[in-house]
């Protein structure tokens, strides 16, 4: 209604103009006609003069970056001017929320564990997420528009992309052999390839480790089982002499034995991964549980070390009783197995006051441990020396066990050890789980009770 309105109006206004430029001409003698067409033509003129300084002021508008308003008017123009304006104010809407949204996309992809490669028909990065810039040893700026088989030459994965046969994925090392990797590549758009890559450095170890694992109970079962077998077809088969029955039963008795605390450990690390974490609340005298399991190293030693106990008495541990004192246990009866006839173990039972956590150190003269076993010994069946240990009477299941209790307790398990000079463990359990109850002085005979 507004332009209609406004081009009567600029109409009009041509008309009055010309009928006034008309009639001062038709003013003159003989001139009515001529000043009629005059007017006439000078009206049409004027609208159009009008007409075009509001098209010019529009095309500079648009010639610039249309940060202003659109010039207003109550014209043609104006109205095209409004027009225009709502549409690209619309359009920029439209374009400042699809941004927002692939910045929102492209965040959800920075956060996947997963690494996402985008590549060209060509197979140039087009775009590539943090996570695959570490797998494969990439820069997402300098190395856009490069070509990725040119920074990732390793031979499988070359070959995999140029077959152009992606229906499993393809496995190899990432840089420097850091880790392993599963690459899996997925066409899409024009010649467009979507290449998503994993690590399952993490997935391979734990299957390597269960494969191991299956192998080794297999082995450590079939060795004693073996032996049984044979001294039972032999008393089915051969009659033993009185003196040859008490050496016979008592190796069978030690396979026997071998077999149950196999059974036993596996049965232990069973129940301590499947079952919930001890107690915070349920507080156990760590002083009986220090004097249990050092009762039981000297029956294993029966002589043979010297073991010497500094423990500070009145400490109370929150946890599960029977799973510390296998802890504990299992520590000692390794210090007894590798230490020699007449070497020296100490154990200390302490809270130090830097943090107020609780240790229990075992510290032996054994034939130690080289630095490289380390990292290493508390996986299951790992062993330093296999047949030494089996000689021991070792089921390689004790320092997996011993782990497992105290990260069960939130504490760790720390060990040294140097070749030749011995090996020192050590339980530390977090200041949460330990208190010190306060125990009270121990009269002599004939002290003044007044004075204490």
């Amino acid at each position: 209604m507004s332009t209609s309105f406004g081009r009567v109006a600029a109409v009009l206004l041509g008309l009055l103009v010309g009928g006034l430029v008309g009639g001062w001409i038709g003013s003159w003698k003989h001139a009515v006609p001529i000043g009629a067409g005059i007017g006439a033509l000078v009206g049409v003129a004027a609208m159009a003069l009008a007409d075009a300084a509001r098209a010019a002021i529009f095309l500079r508008w648009m010639r610039g970056t249309q940060d202003t308003p659109a010039p207003r008017d109550a014209g043609f123009w104006g109205e095209v001017g409004y027009r225009v304006e709502r549409a690209l104010r619309t359009r920029e809407r439209e374009a400042e929320t699809e941004r927002e949204r692939l910045r929102q996309f492209l965040e959800a992809i920075e956060a996947s564990p997963n690494g996402v490669l985008l590549v060209d028909a060509n197979d140039c990065i087009e775009w590539c997420n943090a996570r695959a810039a570490d797998h494969f040893g990439l820069n997402p700026v300098r190395d856009r528009r490069q070509k990725v088989t040119n920074l990732l030459r390793t031979p499988s994965f070359v070959a995999h992309l140029a077959a152009g046969e992606f229906d499993q994925p393809v496995e190899f090392a990432g840089p420097q052999g850091r880790m392993l990797l599963s690459v899996l590549v997925r066409p899409y758009g024009d010649g467009l390839k979507l290449i998503l890559s994993y690590d399952i450095t993490e997935r391979e170890r734990m299957e390597t480790m269960r494969r191991d694992f299956v192998a080794n109970v297999s082995h450590e079962i079939r060795t004693p089982l073996t032996v049984l077998a044979g001294f039972v077809e032999t008393l089915a088969s051969v009659p033993l002499s009185s003196a040859e029955q008490p050496r016979v039963f008592a190796l069978m008795r030690q396979q026997t034995t071998r077999i149950q605390t196999l059974v036993d450990d596996l049965l232990t690390l069973a129940q301590l991964e499947g079952s919930p974490r001890p107690a915070a609340d349920r507080w156990i005298n760590a002083d009986a549980l220090v004097a249990t399991v050092m009762a039981d190293a000297d029956l294993l030693s029966a002589g043979r070390q010297d073991l010497r106990l500094d423990s500070l008495p009145g400490v109370e541990i929150a946890g599960a009783e029977a799973e510390v004192v296998s802890a504990m246990a299992n520590l000692l009866s390794n210090a007894v197995r590798y230490t020699p006839e007449g070497g020296h173990i100490d154990v200390r039972w302490l809270v130090r006051e830097s943090d107020g956590s609780a240790v229990f150190e075992v510290a032996d003269t054994g034939i130690g441990i080289a630095r490289e076993h380390l990292p290493r010994l508390t996986e299951r069946f790992y062993r330093v020396d296999g047949s030494r240990s089996r000689d021991t009477g070792g089921t390689g299941l004790g320092l997996a066990i011993v782990k497992h209790v105290v990260q069960r307790h939130g504490g760790e398990l720390q060990i040294e050890s140097d070749p030749g000079k011995g090996s020192r463990f050590r339980l530390v359990f977090p200041a949460a789980r330990v208190r010190v109850r306060r125990v009270a002085p121990v009269l002599q005979p004939g002290a003044d009770q007044a004075s204490v």
